[in-house]
């Protein structure tokens, strides 16, 4: 006989996977630590690759007068305004990622939370049914 009650319940755990647990079930397999500090070893990564890339860009548009004022520049201000902004940049993107993946971890764990229950719930079912099939003795097979 088919159980509803389990069918429901297994209906709703593979929707689930299906759904939201495709990007939420991989978070919840971090420590809140692990999730956001590899996120922001990504974001430095990230933001020095463009952060050079938009200097690249800024000193080809800029090349013409950079090659004919190189030597009345004062490069020891240029290069400390060059650092200053990158590290300007990388304190405000690593803050802006912390946030968007304690937010993320925070609305993962709490998806998730609900999905464990649910297992539980069809771990109570099949618990039911197990000590059921065991009062009746033994199906199949030859007695003793």
């Amino acid at each position: 006989m088919i159980n509803e009650e389990k069918v429901k319940v297994m209906n709703k755990l593979a929707m689930y996977e299906k759904g939201e647990g495709r990007k939420y079930l991989p978070v919840s397999k971090y420590y809140r630590s692990d999730y956001i500090g590899l996120a922001l070893i990504k974001n430095f990564f990230l933001v020095t690759i463009g952060y050079i890339l938009v200097l690249v860009g800024v000193g080809a548009y800029f090349s013409e007068y950079l090659l004919n004022n190189i030597h009345k520049m004062n490069l020891i201000a240029l290069g400390t305004a060059v650092l200053v902004g990158y590290v300007a940049a990388l304190v405000v993107f690593s803050v802006l990622t912390y946030i968007q993946y304690s937010v993320k971890y925070h609305r993962a764990k709490k998806s998730v939370k609900g999905y464990y229950a649910e297992l539980s719930k069809l771990s109570r079912i099949y618990e039911r049914e197990e000590k059921k099939s065991a009062g009746r003795g033994m199906s199949g097979g030859h007695r003793k």
